[in-house]
């Protein structure tokens, strides 16, 4: 009666034990972190991989030169500039939060190929009054 019991609950265990392992590699490619500038210019090796940087766009920094967009992200007192191919989303903005993908080159310039804008989880309704709605 003993082994019985002892053999299912370590059944039991093996089981759950396998189904974390599962549910951890199923989450690994799924959680997407990103490094904030400082964290990126103190990794002597920020500059052989390939990272996501997030931070706030420092206010008057946001400059358009054709396709290239160049701007600094800072975060806790750290700034880092970044160049930016493309036209990013219509809500970037200077003093909001942003995350960027790319490579650090040698020269200190984050070279950036794709622009998430970060925002907050709260809901805000529209401050603008609502006018009637014409349904001709």
């Amino acid at each position: 009666m003993i082994r019985r019991r002892l053999g299912r609950t370590a059944l039991v265990a093996v089981l759950l034990a396998a189904c974390a392992l599962l549910v951890t590699g199923a989450l690994r490619d799924t959680l997407t972190y990103y490094r904030t500038p400082g964290e990126v210019l103190d990794d002597p090796d920020a500059t052989r991989e390939r990272v996501r940087l997030g931070g706030d766009v420092v206010p008057g920094s946001l400059r358009h030169s054709g396709d290239l967009v160049v701007f600094r992200l800072a975060e806790g007192g750290r700034e880092v500039t970044v160049e930016q191919r493309g036209t990013p989303p219509q809500t970037f903005r200077e003093g909001e939060g942003a995350v960027v993908e790319g490579i650090l080159s040698a020269d200190g310039v984050f070279r950036s190929d794709h622009v998430v804008v970060r925002h907050g989880n709260e809901y805000r309704p529209s401050t603008s009054p609502a006018g009637p709605v014409d349904a001709r």
